[in-house]
């Protein structure tokens, strides 16, 4: 499923042929995961580069779009997304499968370093473009520009192979991206999601529904024996039983696959 619609919202096979960006009518949408719009297959944008494209732009009408988008989106599904539609969350999926002697279940400062994407979605993608503006008033995509690695590897990579002329322009600034997907690439394999748990301002959106999203997980107590399969399914370190629908649980079904007695529906 996450092959599928990454594939189907980044099918604008002549972008990676020529090299180019699509900016056809359907640019004008939102997709509902983390999809760099940089990217020359991207038929849709990303929220999250689209919020802070306009979150300081007096056009209002169009930031009124995205946050409407967002809201009905994750009152929708909450994190649904992030574990079912998301093609960053595919890629430290397929990281994570790759085998290492020692992998890294959860640490000290997880929990508190968690809450590291909603510092990310206040500062970097609502106050910086809202307040640094430039002669315009017109506010920068920060997020994308410093942070985001999956601009990095969708967007910036495969643009830079195929145009010499911004081959000549690089400088600190794409090191520092790249230096940034390279740490995120071997976290990933380490880690179950790294970007996902500790970094991702959409994922810090999203996470704020899912207690009351339209597709949340139900818990039977009288079904539940306790036994602990769900917790040792979790990649996201959660107790299904205790915390259905905590605002880490990315949806991904793995906890109601494991459970025998189906509990968790």
């Amino acid at each position: 499923m996450q092959a599928l619609w990454a594939l189907l919202t980044n099918s604008y096979l002549a972008g990676f042929v020529q090299g180019k960006i699509y900016k056809g009518p359907l640019k004008k949408l939102c997709v509902p995961g983390l999809n760099c719009y940089s990217c020359p297959g991207a038929l849709g944008s990303c929220p999250v580069g689209a919020l802070q494209a306009v979150i300081g732009n007096w056009n209002f009408k169009f930031a009124f779009y995205v946050a409407g988008f967002l809201m009905f989106i994750g009152a929708l599904t909450g994190r649904f997304v992030c574990g079912w539609l998301c093609p960053f969350g595919l890629v430290q999926e397929l990281l994570h499968k790759l085998p290492f002697s020692k992998k890294i279940g959860t640490f000290r400062a997880d929990r508190l370093l968690r809450k590291l994407k909603y510092v990310i979605l206040i500062v970097f993608v609502i106050l910086l473009p809202l307040c640094v503006t430039d002669v315009l008033g017109q506010g920068a995509p920060y997020f994308c520009k410093l942070l985001c690695p999956a601009g990095t590897l969708e967007g910036g990579i495969v643009l830079v192979l195929f145009h010499e002329s911004m081959r000549s322009a690089l400088g600190w600034l794409y090191a520092w991206k790249n230096a940034l997907l390279l740490l995120t690439v071997i976290l990933s394999v380490l880690i179950y999601r790294p970007f996902c748990k500790y970094i991702c301002p959409l994922g810090a959106v999203y996470s704020l529904f899912n207690p009351i999203a339209v597709f949340r997980y139900r818990v039977d107590a009288g079904k539940c024996t306790g036994c602990g399969a769900c917790t040792k399914a979790c990649g996201m370190n959660l107790d299904p039983v205790k915390e259905a629908n905590h605002p880490e649980c990315i949806h991904c079904g793995q906890c109601r696959n494991a459970c025998k007695t189906g509990a968790i529906c």
